[in-house]
């Protein structure tokens, strides 16, 4: 049991470590960098407007997945050994 619990807490450490660097250089661009900038409605070119990208939806869901199938295979595991 005890060499589990090391392990679980080996493992939580360093996901923590890794989504923390992962999110620290997860900066695209900084602020007025470059890409498409916002028209003004009296402007009437052919460039299409820009476009906003929902990054964070799939992103969310993405990661509720990987936790809900963290959760399962952690009780598979606990289930196995029991019997």
């Amino acid at each position: 049991m005890k060499k589990y619990t090391s392990t679980l807490v080996k493992s939580c450490c360093l996901a923590a470590a890794y989504i923390l660097f992962a999110a620290s250089i997860a900066f695209a661009q900084l602020p007025g960098s470059g890409g498409p900038q916002p028209q003004e409605e009296e402007e009437e070119d052919n460039t299409p407007p820009p476009t906003g990208v929902p990054i964070d939806g799939g992103a969310s869901l993405l990661l509720a997945a990987g936790a809900g199938y963290g959760i399962k295979m952690l009780r598979d595991r606990r289930n196995a050994r029991k019997q």
